[in-house]
């Protein structure tokens, strides 16, 4: 839904910094309910978090921070880790000191447990929806499934093609897409790899008599496992010293659908620091029911259902 975005989607659109940037536009907030999004700025010894609020001090009290927190959860690693970062938050108190000073009192807990009881929990495997990668660690890309709330993409459902780390496939702040594989109480499962296409749509991509680029992610005795395609790898005959991750040049001998085989040469195998690629999405509606991988006149299985 579209008021339950990753954290960050809204920080720069003109109605939330018209908001944000008034006392007045704050009392109008707090009187709607609406969802602000703001930089964190500072993390303090009692783990509040201070805001950087145009028009007055911003605090959302540690307590306030996550779904969690208070019950021991979230660990407070979570809110440390926002500093610098756009936070959402619901204005839930403006206090005056004696001067008149004004403090904005903020909840992003509130917003947190609204986006899981409108949103998350309606949702059902096989469903589609964006998600901002928030960090990235060697078992799998953790992502924002919406106002901060986090779910992790393990390695292995990242892309049919194997990588040695997320970092291969995504960078910290991308918007993607992911699939719904269950949710619980507290819990959301998730896989990306059946986004990527089938090995006949990625195939389609490539001809016979092609030279392309590609990435080395598997050596084995028999060969060299070459990425063209994050769902799609050919394979090299041994021949030329390479190491995983290094980029080649490889030209496409033959591509065979029922072994689900593309044949390559290597043309040339180097080393460079390019980007991961934008990612190419073959599905573009909101929900899948099945996924096969392999073409049907392979005799390979590789399913998933949702």
């Amino acid at each position: 839904m579209k008021n339950y975005l990753p954290e960050g989607c809204i920080v720069s659109s003109p109605e939330n910094i018209r908001l944000i940037s008034s006392s007045a536009g704050l009392h109008e907030a707090m009187a709607a309910g609406k969802i602000l999004e703001c930089r964190a700025l500072l993390c303090d010894n009692e783990h509040n978090i201070i805001v950087d609020l145009p028009c007055m001090k911003g605090i959302i009290p540690r307590i306030e921070g996550a779904i969690g927190i208070n019950e021991g959860k979230t660990r407070d690693i979570a809110l440390i880790s926002k500093v610098n970062k756009p936070v959402c938050f619901k204005v839930i108190s403006i206090t005056s000191d004696e001067t008149g000073t004004e403090t904005a009192i903020l909840s992003r807990r509130i917003v947190q447990e609204e986006c899981w009881k409108n949103y998350i929990e309606k949702l059902s495997s096989g469903d589609i929806i964006p998600a901002r990668v928030t960090h990235l660690e060697q078992f799998g890309c953790f992502v924002d499934i919406g106002c901060g709330i986090p779910s992790l993409i393990p390695i292995d459902a990242v892309s049919v093609s194997r990588i040695s780390h997320p970092s291969d496939r995504f960078t910290a702040g991308q918007d993607i897409r992911v699939i719904i594989k269950g949710v619980d109480s507290d819990r959301v499962w998730l896989s990306h790899k059946e986004l990527l296409g089938t090995w006949e749509e990625n195939a389609a991509m490539f001809k016979t008599g092609e030279t392309v680029s590609g990435i080395v992610r598997s050596i084995e005795d028999y060969g060299i496992f070459i990425e063209l395609a994050p769902n799609l790898a050919g394979l090299a005959e041994i021949g030329r010293n390479a190491e995983i991750g290094q980029y080649a040049s490889v030209y496409i001998k033959a591509v065979i659908p029922e072994k689900m085989k593309v044949k390559l040469i290597i043309v040339d195998i180097f080393n460079a620091e390019y980007k991961p690629a934008p990612l190419k999405y073959f599905v573009t509606g909101d929900h899948i029911s099945s996924w096969r991988y392999p073409p049907e006149s392979s005799e390979k299985i590789v399913e998933t259902y949702f």
